[in-house]
C-alpha cells in the first residue's frame, strides 16, 4: 500500500461544521461517515455548490488504470488537481506507482498522509524545506522521493543545503529537459549533459532519471500542436538514452492529461522506467479536457467523464433575458473557460442559457428559461482550479438524477 490507510480512513472522523462552506446547517455535528450513511438529499444543500459524480469517478480511476497497464506505462497522478489523500488513495488501489506534487506544501501534505513514493515535478531549492525533506528520508527507509533539477547552479544549491542538514540518504534527481517558450527545464542538449555531471559529481544527489512536461508546448489538439509534442518527446528519449544514471532502473517522467497518447507511442519502448503524470483524468471535465483528451480524439479507451459540477440559484432576473445565479469566481473555474449551464434540478435540461461573465459571487445567465428559484446544474471546465475553492466536496450518486443523494465526503487540503 502506497499510503497510510489508517491517516485516510481517519478523515472519516472529522465533525462537519460551519468551516465547510459546502456543508447543511441539518449536518452539523456529524462526522463525514455520520453524514454519508445517512444519504442527505441534494435538495437539502444550498447553493452555491460543487460536488463530484461517484459512478464518474470510479470510472475514470479504472479507465485509466487500464489504459496505462495496457500501454506498458507507469502512471503517478499529479496530487495538485484534487489535493485530496482520500482520492490519491482509490488511485494509488488502481495501481498507479506513485503520487505528483508540484511544491513543498503539497509535499507535506503527502508525507502527512504516509505516501511512499513522491515525484516532485519541479526543482526544490528552499534550504529549510531541503532540511525537512532530509529529515523524512532518514526517518523513513521506505519514503522514496524524485525531484527535478535544470541547471548546474540549482544542482549546487541543492547540494549546499542538503550537505548542512548532514542527512544520511542521497536525493534522487532528474534533469528536466524543456523546450522553447515553455516553462521551466533546460533548453539545451549540452546543457542537460552538464547537469547530469553536476548531479552525479555532488555527493547528496543521485542522477535517476530524466523528466519534462510536454503539455507546456501546446494547448490544443491541432496538427501543428502535436507536431511539436511529438518532437519533444522524440527530443527526450534520445536524450534520455545518451544519460549516464546512478540507478538500475532510471526514470523518463512525461505528460499531463492532454497528449498522453502521444507518451506511449514515442517513448513506450524507452529504458528504464517510464512514469505517466496525468492528474485532471480522475475529475475530469465538460470543457478543455473533454475536448482535448486523447479519448476524445479516437484513442483506444473508455472515454472519460465529468464527475464535478456546480449548482447555483437563479435568484434574479432583473430584465429581459438575464438570470442572475448565485455563483461566481469564488465557487467555480473560469480560466480556461465559463461554466456551461446544464440543467435544472427537478425539472430536466435546461432550455437555451449560456454564462457569458462571472462576478466573484454571481454568474450571468442569459437567453435561459430558467425561473427565480431554480438550481442550475453547471458543467465547469480545468479540474484544477475547480477543487481548490472547496475544502469538504459532497460526492453524490447521481449527478444527473432529478432529486441525486449525498453518498460521501471529500476533504481537500490545499
Amino acid at each position: 500500500m502506497g499510503i497510510d490507510v489508517k491517516a485516510v480512513e481517519a478523515l472519516g472522523g472529522e465533525v462537519l461544521d460551519w468551516r465547510f462552506k459546502a456543508v447543511p446547517a441539518s449536518a452539523h455535528g456529524m462526522t463525514v461517515d455520520e453524514a454519508g450513511d445517512a444519504r442527505l438529499p441534494l435538495d437539502d444543500f444550498g447553493t452555491p455548490l460543487l460536488t463530484l459524480d461517484a459512478s464518474a469517478l470510479e470510472h475514470n480511476v479504472r479507465a485509466m488504470a487500464r489504459w496505462t497497464r495496457d500501454a506498458g506505462l507507469l502512471l503517478a497522478p499529479h496530487g495538485k488537481t484534487t489535493m485530496a489523500p482520500a482520492l490519491w488513495r482509490r488511485q494509488l488501489d488502481a495501481g498507479a506507482w506513485a503520487i505528483t506534487v508540484a511544491n513543498l506544501p503539497q509535499l507535506r501534505v503527502a508525507r502527512a498522509f504516509g505516501v511512499r513514493r513522491v515525484l516532485y515535478a519541479s526543482t526544490l531549492l528552499d534550504p529549510a524545506g531541503l532540511a525537512w525533506l532530509s529529515g523524512e528520508l532518514d526517518g523513513d527507509p521506505d519514503f522514496e522521493f524524485l525531484s527535478w533539477v535544470d541547471s548546474v547552479r540549482s544542482v549546487e544549491l541543492m547540494d549546499e543545503a542538503l550537505r548542512a542538514a548532514r542527512g544520511q540518504r542521497q536525493v534522487d534527481v532528474c534533469v528536466e529537459l524543456g523546450g522553447p517558450d515553455g516553462r521551466t527545464g533546460v533548453r539545451d542538449d549540452g546543457d542537460a549533459r552538464e547537469v547530469a555531471a553536476a548531479v552525479r559529481a555532488a555527493r547528496t544527489l543521485r542522477l535517476a532519471g530524466i523528466g519534462g512536461y510536454e503539455g507546456a508546448l501546446a494547448h490544443d489538439a491541432s496538427e501543428r500542436s502535436r507536431a511539436s509534442v511529438g518532437a519533444y518527446l522524440r527530443r527526450l528519449g534520445n536524450l534520455h538514452e545518451r544519460l549516464e544514471y546512478e540507478v538500475d532502473e532510471p526514470v523518463l517522467t512525461v505528460g499531463g492529461s492532454a497528449y498522453f497518447d502521444q507518451v506511449a507511442d514515442e517513448l513506450g519502448g524507452a529504458g528504464g522506467r517510464v512514469v505517466l503524470r496525468s492528474g485532471a483524468y480522475i475529475v475530469h471535465d465538460d470543457g478543455f479536457y473533454q475536448g482535448i483528451s486523447p479519448f476524445a480524439r479516437g484513442t483506444d479507451g473508455e472515454r472519460l467523464r465529468s464527475a464535478m459540477h456546480a449548482w447555483g440559484r437563479v435568484i434574479s432576473r432583473p430584465e429581459p433575458g438575464l438570470a442572475l445565479l448565485d455563483v461566481g469566481k469564488r465557487d467555480v473555474p473560469f480560466d480556461e473557460g465559463l461554466p456551461a449551464p446544464q440543467l435544472v434540478r427537478g425539472k430536466g435540461p435546461l432550455e437555451g442559457g449560456r454564462i457569458t461573465a462571472l462576478n466573484d459571487q454571481h454568474a450571468f445567465l442569459r437567453d435561459t428559461s430558467a425561473e427565480v428559484g431554480d438550481v442550475v446544474r453547471l458543467g465547469l471546465s480545468h479540474p484544477c482550479t475547480a477543487l481548490d475553492k472547496w475544502t469538504m466536496i459532497p460526492v453524490v450518486d447521481d449527478a444527473g438524477a432529478d432529486h441525486p443523494v449525498v453518498v460521501d465526503y471529500i476533504r481537500t487540503f490545499f
